[in-house]
């Protein structure tokens, strides 16, 4: 896209709000879907002892305590641009939604990433891009958003083998008991649809060759390594590579975006000096 890159403070402090309306957010669907599974938690080896199951909350606490997390999110929403509101509403349907998906489907994970990669679609929006009025924008943030998605079920499958056993006792569905004896081609399928579609984002968004070959070539290896090393039998390395992975990995995208954009601001810095002289 032609537009003008938008000054580091600006990127920086956007970056900040996301973070801590991401972090608010999915704490508010954390405790939403405690209160849908108090019933299912307690089946559950690794979910037993959650505050809900083991009846250390009341389930009208835990209403009260969401009621409060959403208000903080809607805080954090406010400061946003207007049009920022009607972008995130719908994803509140997702969020409510996610823990009916596991008892009715056998993949719940894609539910998830609906829910968890919203945020691809809110970042134009949010630095005054209005999505409906930019194509190329629109285009960027859909292949985002889509890649994201593909991304958390890839890493929420592996988290999912950690009850898989459970889970079959307790009838709740997910995409590990669907196709444990094919996880690791599954991954692999995900990653290369994560990154094909990291790739055309970037390529709908005018990144230059530090994004391809950092972003999505980190986003290739790291993600190719977790597939390979992750032991599917052993709760304790799932959980390691669930927690691990997805910093590892959205490192090496993170590393790859900032140096795009470091190099673009400062190709631009450059040419305004230039048009100045003359």
């Amino acid at each position: 896209m032609a537009d003008p890159v938008t000054s580091p403070l600006t990127v920086i402090g956007t970056t900040a709000l996301f973070f801590s309306g991401a972090l608010i957010m999915r704490g508010a669907g954390c405790s939403i879907n405690d209160l849908w599974d108090r019933n299912l938690d307690p089946q559950v080896a690794r979910t037993r002892l959650r505050p809900i199951a083991r009846g250390a909350i009341t389930p009208f606490k835990a209403l009260t305590f969401t009621g409060v997390q959403l208000l903080a999110g809607l805080g954090i929403l406010l400061q946003f641009p207007w049009s920022c509101f009607f972008y995130a509403t719908p994803s509140l349907l997702f969020v409510a939604s996610y823990p009916l998906a596991k008892r009715v489907t056998y993949y719940p994970q894609f539910v998830l990433g609906l829910t968890f990669s919203w945020g691809a679609m809110m970042g134009f929006p949010a630095l005054g891009v209005d999505l409906l009025a930019n194509t190329a924008a629109l285009t960027a943030a859909g292949f985002l958003y889509a890649s994201n998605v593909a991304w958390t079920v890839l890493y929420d499958m592996i988290y999912a083998h950690m009850d898989i056993r459970d889970d079959a006792k307790a009838g709740i569905k997910s995409i590990a008991l669907k196709h444990d004896a094919e996880t690791k081609q599954v991954l692999s399928g995900l990653a290369v649809v994560q990154v094909g579609l990291l790739g055309a984002a970037g390529w709908a968004a005018g990144a230059g060759p530090a994004f391809f070959v950092g972003g999505c070539g980190g986003a290739a290896l790291t993600l190719g390594y977790m597939i390979r090393k992750v032991n599917l039998k052993n709760v304790k390395d799932c959980w390691w590579w669930f927690v691990n992975g997805c910093w590892i990995t959205g490192g090496a995208i993170t590393v790859g975006l900032g140096a795009d954009y470091l190099l673009q601001h400062s190709k631009e810095s450059d040419d305004h000096e230039k048009i100045a002289r003359v």
